[in-house]
């Protein structure tokens, strides 16, 4: 699935799918490594996830994200991640990469192992709810301490405290809770309907 460029404004995330050659499964976990810590120290760098499907698997599945297109190309266009990725070329048999722009991208599918069916991303229904479930508590959470230990709050004009709760939760929402909720949600998420 290809996308045009995103505004750049939008953050950006990008899904890679490599296929390890399994004899060198030591050597790419410390490759992988050292592209995160590279990727680690450019500017607008949001933060990465890498999986395998399970212990033995030569499918690896790799999540990171930029706080827009031109954070993403500068990484992209760096001589350290083209060094980085000609250093990888015996260990990779084969890639796939997608970049997404705004919440999808925490909701799409990770690649199946070769021969399993495709995952799609859940119904919309299934991200309301678990976005729901994650700002909920969160907000609860957040407009009860700011109520007992902020003094005047309640005398805050409305959008002046709804102002002040975004600019709060949006960062812990899409740093930390919508990627725990999904995690711990993922089996229900990638549920196909019968």
């Amino acid at each position: 699935m290809a996308l045009t460029p995103p505004p750049a404004s939008a953050s950006v995330t990008v899904s890679i799918t490599r296929t390890v050659d399994p004899a060198r499964f030591t050597e790419a976990s410390e490759w992988v490594k050292h592209g995160i810590n590279l990727a680690h120290k450019y500017p607008g760098f949001l933060g990465s996830g890498w999986v395998r499907g399970s212990e033995d698997s030569a499918t690896w599945n790799r999540l990171y994200r930029f706080s827009n297109h031109e954070s993403l190309e500068a990484w992209e266009n760096s001589d350290e991640r083209t060094e980085w990725l000609e250093a990888g070329t015996d260990l990779v048999l084969d890639a796939h990469v997608e970049k997404r722009t705004g919440i999808e991208g925490w909701f799409d599918g990770m690649q199946p192992e070769p021969g399993e069916p495709a995952l799609v991303p859940p119904p919309r229904g299934k991200q309301a709810i678990s976005i729901w479930l994650g700002f909920f508590p969160v907000n609860l959470v957040f407009t009860l301490l700011v109520t007992w230990f902020v003094p005047g709050w309640g005398d805050l004009a409305t959008a002046l405290k709804v102002l002040l709760t975004t600019l709060v939760l949006t960062p812990l929402m899409a740093y930390f809770v919508l990627p725990w909720v999904t995690r711990m949600l993922r089996p229900w998420l990638q549920k196909q309907p019968r």
